[in-house]
C-alpha cells in the first residue's frame, strides 16, 4: 500500500502509547514491529515518534508517575474541526478530558470520552496528517471500542462522525462494524458477563504483522503477555497481547493485505 498522506475525517489517523518506561517500550516495540524511534525533547514531553521504514506509524510517551490511568494505547480520529467535534460530542453526552489545543504547527487536538466512558482523541491535521502507513506489517490495521453498552456507543459514533453500523449476526458476542462512506473503519464490542467489573471501557488498536504466532512468541520473549492466543478469523489470524507495562493491543496477519 502506498504511503498515506491524508486520513478521511471520521477515520482513525493516529495512535500513541502512554508507556510504562520509555526506554523499555522502545526495546519491546522495536523487537516486535521493527520500529525505529526519534525521541522527543524534554520540551515536548519526550514524545517519541515510531517509524516503520521512513513512515511515522505511532508514538510513545512516558506515562506520568501520578497518572490515574494505567499504561494504554490512545486512539485518535481525524476531524475537519476539533472545536466543532468537541461541541457535538458534548451535545451527545461525551466528556472532554483535554480541551482543544494546538500542537505547534502539527495540528490541533482534544482528548475526550464517549458516552459510555471509552477515551479517544480528535486530531485536526495541519503539518502532520497521522500514520504514514496502514494495513502493512508494523502499522495499525483495526480499531475497536470495548464497552458495557454497545448499542449506546454505536449510536454515539454514528451521530458524531456520520457513520453507519452493521451488527454482526453472531449470538455469541455483541459486535458492530462502523462504516464511514461505505468503508469499514472501526468496531464496537460489548463486554460479556465474564469481563471483570474493574475493566473500563476503552479503545484497542490492532497492528498488522507478518506472522501472528511469531509476534505472540516475541511478545512473551520480551516480557509481555499473550491475553488471547492466536486464532483465525475472516479478517486474518489475530492475537490479543499486552506489553510489559500492561497496555493491551491486538496483532493480526491480514487475510488479504490491502
Amino acid at each position: 500500500m502506498p504511503a498515506m498522506t491524508k486520513h478521511a475525517a471520521g477515520t482513525v489517523s493516529w495512535v500513541d502509547l502512554m508507556a510504562w518506561d520509555l526506554t523499555k517500550a522502545q526495546d519491546f516495540y522495536g523487537a516486535l514491529f521493527g520500529w525505529t524511534f526519534q525521541e522527543g525533547s524534554k520540551e515536548n514531553g519526550h514524545y517519541t515518534m515510531a517509524h516503520k521504514g521512513s513512515s511515522p506509524v505511532a508514538a510513545l510517551m512516558p506515562r506520568p508517575s501520578d497518572a490515574p490511568f494505567p499504561p494504554i494505547w490512545n486512539t485518535y480520529f481525524a476531524v475537519e474541526s476539533v472545536d466543532r467535534s468537541v461541541a457535538r460530542l458534548k451535545e451527545l453526552g461525551g466528556a472532554v478530558m483535554m480541551e482543544p489545543m494546538d500542537v505547534m504547527d502539527a495540528g490541533r487536538m482534544a482528548f475526550c470520552a464517549d458516552n459510555t466512558g471509552a477515551p479517544f482523541g480528535f486530531w485536526q491535521p495541519n503539518q502532520f496528517a497521522g500514520s504514514g502507513l496502514v494495513n502493512e506489517p508494523g502499522a495499525m490495521a483495526w480499531h475497536e471500542a470495548k464497552t458495557r453498552d454497545g448499542a449506546k456507543a454505536v449510536a454515539f459514533y454514528k451521530d458524531l462522525f456520520g457513520m453507519t453500523a452493521d451488527k454482526m449476526p453472531d449470538d455469541r458476542m455483541q459486535y458492530w462494524v462502523l462504516k464511514k462512506d461505505g468503508g469499514e473503519t472501526a468496531g464496537v464490542m460489548q463486554f460479556d458477563e465474564k469481563t471483570p467489573a474493574e475493566v473500563p471501557a476503552h479503545w484497542m488498536v490492532t497492528f498488522a504483522v507478518a506472522n501472528t504466532d511469531e509476534a505472540a512468541a516475541t511478545v512473551t520473549a520480551k516480557g509481555g503477555k499473550v491475553i488471547m492466543q492466536p486464532f483465525d478469523s475472516p479478517y486474518g489470524r489475530i492475537a490479543i497481547v499486552a506489553d510489559p507495562g500492561g497496555a493491551a493491543f491486538g496483532v493480526i496477519t491480514l487475510a488479504q493485505p490491502a
